[in-house]
């Protein structure tokens, strides 16, 4: 704008220096690119300025997200930690109430929630173990137990997101380490059952695809942040994901061995298939099919019912990516029973009948605010 008003009004000068009568110097400046009108700009069609067909969030939900965030907010510990009920993966809960505000467009050291961010932050990288001392280099783990690659992935995923944002040079080499880990403890023993995958300790042994999808969400993170990952890696996870998706309903099972579908593992495999671009695959059609056969209702309750904040994370998600139909029939559905279910704390602990065994309303808050903030896209992991 500054330089093409510089360049008419230059132009001016030199017109009117050259003495050029004022009819000609006004149909000159008329017809010069810059007098044009400006096209009018795009209209916003929400507060993220994404496309209206995409957003389908309300102001109730975003009402809902900013209670809860303030909720979150008054339940950190001093040294920038959360905990949850019997979820006693400090670093797992930790990272998901960091990764909700950064869903939500808030930024470590800036704004309402700066401060909060950056005590998260600063909490996960110190518990990277880089001295070997008490747990494998690069582990990403605290005192308070829990399957450690579960918290691991998780506060991975948190770290690269926050070092995608800020750059952080303290975070750069634990985050590399973090990765590194993750790179040598899969499983490469050629057995069709484990090869590719991971399970809950910190070594190359067993393998189910719960532990499995998040070290691939974390390393997608890593990568998209500008951090080296080996393409074989991945190459082994998806081919370890697709062995899951083994039932004649489209579902994907736990683990390669056992053959039962339900929507958790289903959304979580579908979602690691999308982001690895094999939309059209039979794997993740099938797996997208299973999902929307299998909704969020009275029906399939009991399907729901064990997990579920962890499943409406990863069946949000993968609806999202999918979009469509698949989008547009799944996230009214849980955005309406949400809103519905917050408490007046902003806090989410109940959700009309539906309860996940030891989880408090610190865990259960954050992964309703990820749910509700995935159509924001503001969160790098979510976008398409």
């Amino acid at each position: 704008m500054f330089a093409a008003t510089f360049s008419q009004q230059s132009r001016l000068v030199v017109l009117m220096n050259s003495k050029i009568p004022f009819l000609i110097l006004a149909i000159v400046l008329l017809i010069s690119p810059q007098a044009q009108a400006a096209p009018p700009r795009k209209a916003v069609s929400s507060p993220w300025d994404v496309e209206a067909r995409e957003y389908l969030g309300t102001p109730q939900s975003e009402a809902a997200v900013e209670r809860g965030l303030a909720y979150l907010a008054s339940r950190q510990e001093p040294d920038g930690h959360w905990r949850s009920g019997n979820y006693n993966s400090e670093v797992a809960m930790t990272a998901f109430s960091l990764l909700a505000y950064l869903a939500s467009g808030s930024q470590p050291g800036r704004g309402r929630y700066g401060i909060t961010m950056n005590l998260a932050a600063d909490y996960l990288a110190n518990s990277v173990q880089m001295d070997g001392s008490f747990a494998p280099v690069g582990l990403v783990r605290n005192g308070a137990g829990g399957p450690p690659m579960y918290g691991h992935g998780f506060a991975t995923l948190a770290l690269a997101e926050v070092f995608g944002m800020t750059h952080r040079r303290d975070i750069k080499n634990k985050l590399s380490a973090a990765i590194k880990l993750i790179e040598d403890t899969q499983s490469q023993s050629g057995n069709r059952y484990t090869d590719g995958g991971w399970r809950y300790q910190p070594m190359q042994s067993d393998a189910d695809i719960s532990v499995t999808v998040v070290q691939v969400l974390a390393l997608r993170a890593a990568r998209n942040a500008g951090l080296k990952v080996a393409q074989s890696t991945i190459d082994r996870a998806v081919a370890y994901m697709k062995r899951c998706a083994n039932n004649p309903d489209g579902g994907f099972s736990y683990q390669v061995n056992l053959h039962q579908s339900g929507p958790a593992r289903t959304g979580a495999g579908t979602l690691s298939l999308l982001m690895a671009g094999m939309k059209d695959s039979p794997e993740c059609r099938n797996g997208l099919n299973y999902l929307v056969a299998h909704p969020l209702n009275g029906v399939n309750q009991w399907a729901y019912r064990e997990h579920f904040y962890y499943t409406i994370y990863y069946v949000t998600q993968a609806m999202y990516q999918a979009g469509g139909s698949f989008w547009q029939r799944w996230y009214p559905i849980i955005r309406d029973q949400l809103v519905r279910s917050q408490g007046s704390d902003g806090a989410w602990s109940r959700n009309d009948g539906y309860v996940e065994a030891g989880a408090g309303p610190e865990y259960a808050t954050a992964m309703s605010i990820l749910a509700l903030q995935v159509p924001a896209g503001l969160l790098p992991i979510y976008q398409k």
